[in-house]
């Protein structure tokens, strides 16, 4: 369960690691020839436009509850008109370097990571667990009927004719890290629901205060125990979702890589932490398990 707080604060700014050339080094001998698989989180994907809330510098911002979305029609009305104006972004969104690197890391036999963007799959990495679900699907709480984001937008647009465009004529919004935008004055804007049976309709991400769907915590943790070692990207490990990943793995002797701007809730089951932003470390951990053959091409 992803636990519901009342805001996240900004992690404390750091200064990366002044040897984190010499850590990624020892970060490389710990993987190499192994078979690794890689959690990762929003710091991998705020390089591509994608906000997050815990990077260092970001604003304060209140996460999304399911308690809030299943208490209040009012509340829905206004994250589906925050979503109607946003989830093109996250749409339109394209892997950085960081995805990219990813993708072609030798050795790396799945990916799970608590974004809902889909940019990995998006840069090419194979076996993919979106733990906590992605933007572009949608999906009924009461008879689990799907829906694709595109064709719900569809179905929107005509009946909020002007919508968008009344509240882009006031200025650039600001984007936020659910496939939103910020904007208060959402009382005009129409819903749809269920077209079985008229039930709520909820974008198949896991809200705080929602449990991961236990197929899929069970794929992760296969993905885990097919591996030799757990490389973590880009996330604080806040929340149990990814932080049992960590505790997992080095449970069973696995070795852990922790790379992210800032200290994590996992570095003590590390062996090896580096603080220094995510693309700059997989670039250099890609480079470094090439052959010198292969780093000559």
């Amino acid at each position: 369960m992803r636990t519901a707080i009342p805001a996240w604060e900004p992690a404390e700014a750091t200064a990366p690691d002044v040897d984190w050339a010499e850590r990624l080094d020892r970060a490389h001998a710990v993987l190499r020839g192994r078979r690794i698989v890689a959690l990762t989180g929003a710091g991998v994907s705020t390089a591509s436009g994608i906000p997050d809330y815990r990077s260092p510098g970001a604003p304060r911002r209140t996460p999304m509850t399911l308690q809030q979305f299943l208490g209040s029609a009012e509340f829905r009305r206004r994250y589906w008109a925050r979503n109607h104006l946003g989830w093109r972004h996250m749409d339109s969104a394209q892997p950085n370097a960081a995805h990219r690197a990813l993708a072609g890391l030798p050795g790396v036999t799945g990916v799970i990571t608590q974004n809902v963007d889909l940019l990995h799959l998006k840069a090419g990495s194979r076996g993919v667990i979106d733990l906590h679900g992605n933007y572009a699907q949608v999906r009924c709480l009461s008879c689990d009927y799907r829906i694709s984001r595109h064709r719900l937008h569809a179905q929107l647009e005509p009946l909020n004719a002007g919508f968008t465009a009344r509240i882009a004529g006031r200025g650039a919004l600001e984007v936020a890290p659910d496939a939103d935008v910020v904007v208060e004055d959402t009382t005009d804007f129409t819903m749809v629901d269920c077209a079985v049976c008229d039930g709520v309709l909820k974008p198949d991400i896991v809200y705080f205060g929602e449990s991961v769907p236990k197929p899929r915590v069970a794929r992760a943790f296969a993905a885990v125990d097919d591996a030799d070692a757990l490389l973590v990207l880009g996330t604080s490990l806040t929340v149990m979702s990814g932080l049992r990943f960590v505790r997992h793995a080095a449970k069973q002797g696995k070795p852990v890589v922790i790379v992210n701007r800032g200290r994590t809730r996992g570095d003590e089951l590390a062996d090896v932490t580096v603080d220094v932003d995510v693309a700059t470390a997989l670039a250099r951990l890609t480079d470094d398990r090439r052959t010198p053959t292969e780093r000559t091409r």
